[in-house]
């Protein structure tokens, strides 16, 4: 993979930060974007400009499409059986969200279980957390580097649990749950698989029928698309034969004063309302650019710089990372001083002088500092246009992130 050639892709790489070259290393939250997506957004708004499904005149017909060629893109990019079964939505939350809310309404009744586990984003706790039903809601097991186990899985894996509903790639930890696996378990006994791939998607080859999971969910700005738009894909069973949350133009055919609605086959039932069209077109490009590349070679270069960070803070005693055995671009870790920890938050706000972009916080996984004794950490994500160099400077100005250092910058 030609790293250079690939950076030439992002035009904002050539911007600086506090008066440094750009280093951007909070891929976990949003990557940045390449030419080709930005110049499919703004051909939308140049040459095209109108509604889609809603036109009977030439314009509306090259937006519709454009738009359902991005569905299908979508739906080769997750290996999904059908278009069909690929419906739009504004990301990861909305979709996650949509699903706990139909399944809850439809499918799920008081005392049911609902699994999930600590690791986990907001968006697969609190929906289940905060629904009408009484349920009950569980946690798997982690082990001790906080990750999924199938042995921790099948111990509390049982016929009253109904839902399952995890990340494939832990967000902080980046740890891959055994999602083919877990999904056997499940079926087996009829519980319904929902995954996340909000942090596997940009990095790894997705195949929604070779993992057998009931749904997944995905967004695309975590893999060089635009904001504000991404998937849920359904079993065609569930597609068919659940109705929507949201309800409004395009979602029904036809609906009369009685009360009778008829609504549209899937997808479009679960669409209502004006899509992100521009969105859909960029996430589109986003992800033919990155299937013209490669997620092996992706995933493969994300770990040669993963495996240099390792190496490069082998040297220093005052950096903790917690998840060195995770196989990804993650790299979660707080900075000590003479036995003392820096504030997470301190670290990257000292890192930003040196034009070092990473995160800090807790990353919207509020129950996982109880696991890993640790209330924030900072969080480098690397990606495809990640250097070694990059790497290399990253370890440096670790040596100097002191308390004194740390706290200076803000006087």
């Amino acid at each position: 993979m030609d790293v250079n050639k690939i950076r030439n892709d992002f035009p904002i790489l050539k911007r600086t930060m506090s008066d440094c070259p750009l280093i951007y290393m909070d891929n976990g939250a949003t990557t940045l974007k390449p030419q080709v997506v930005i110049d499919a957004v703004m051909n939308y708004y140049t040459y095209l400009g109108a509604n889609a499904h809603r036109g009977d005149y030439e314009m509306s017909a090259q937006v519709d499409a454009a738009f359902e060629h991005a569905r299908k893109i979508a739906a080769e990019f997750i290996h999904a059986p059908s278009a069909e079964q690929v419906a739009f939505t504004s990301g990861s939350t909305e979709g996650l969200n949509e699903i706990a809310l139909m399944l809850i309404h439809q499918v799920l009744k008081d005392g049911d279980t609902i699994l999930t586990d600590e690791a986990e984003h907001a968006s697969s706790i609190l929906p289940w957390m905060k629904a009408e039903k009484k349920l009950n809601l569980g946690y798997i097991p982690l082990d001790e580097e906080g990750k999924i186990t199938l042995e921790n899985f099948k111990k509390v894996l049982n016929p009253s649990v109904k839902v399952v509903c995890v990340a494939q790639v832990s967000n902080v930890l980046g740890f891959e749950a055994p999602i083919k696996e877990m999904a056997k378990l499940c079926h087996e006994q009829g519980t319904i698989l929902i995954v996340d791939g909000a942090q596997s998607s940009p990095h790894l080859a997705i195949d929604v029928q070779d993992m057998d999971v009931d749904f997944f969910v995905l967004s695309g700005h975590k893999l060089c698309g635009p904001s504000g738009i991404g998937i849920f894909y359904g079993k065609k069973e569930w597609m068919d034969t659940l109705e929507p949350v949201f309800f409004g133009g395009e979602s029904n055919a036809r609906f009369y004063k009685d009360g009778t609605v008829s609504l549209k086959a899937s997808p479009l039932k679960f669409e209502s309302g004006t899509q992100p069209i521009e969105g859909a077109i960029g996430m589109g490009a986003a992800m033919e650019y990155l299937m013209g590349i490669g997620k092996e070679e992706i995933h493969a270069h994300e770990w040669q710089l993963k495996q240099r960070f390792l190496e490069g803070i082998k040297a220093l005693d005052n950096v903790i990372v917690y998840n060195a055995h995770a196989e990804n671009g993650i790299c979660t870790f707080n900075v000590t001083d003479h036995g003392k920890l820096v504030p997470a938050q301190d670290v990257a706000s000292y890192l930003n002088t040196k034009g070092i972009a990473v995160r800090s916080g807790q990353h919207c996984a509020k129950l996982l500092p109880d696991v890993i004794d640790a209330f924030g950490t900072v969080r480098a994500s690397f990606y495809l246009y990640n250097t070694l160099e990059e790497v290399d400077t990253l370890v440096e100005n670790l040596k100097t992130a002191t308390l004194e250092n740390c706290v200076n910058i803000f006087f």
